[in-house]
């Protein structure tokens, strides 16, 4: 599996930093990706979706750390190249 695509859509929120879009193999896309400020740095959240009781669940997320640390690698990378070539953050509609 190879990742074809990354596009990050920076954002201004405290800990939220930008979403981002990936593509693997020009066929599978997976969308809301989120890039996060954490304790340790930053880190990319999986697309998750609000359950009944409030807890959140996943909706898409990797089955080994292997590919955990190839989406993370992608979307970081993009998201560092997007902020040095001036991507500007999106608007807070919140």
């Amino acid at each position: 599996m190879e990742v074809t695509e990354v596009r990050v859509f920076p954002v201004e929120e405290d800990r939220l930093k930008a979403y981002a879009t990936i593509t693997f193999d020009r066929c599978f896309l997976v969308r809301d990706l989120k890039v996060i400020q954490g304790n340790k740095g930053l880190f990319v959240a999986m697309p998750s979706k609000r359950r009944k009781d409030g807890t959140y669940q996943d909706t898409a997320h990797p089955l080994n750390s292997e590919t955990r640390r190839m989406i993370e690698e992608a979307v970081l990378g993009e998201y560092d190249r997007t902020l040095e070539q001036g991507g500007a953050p999106l608007a807070n509609e919140g």
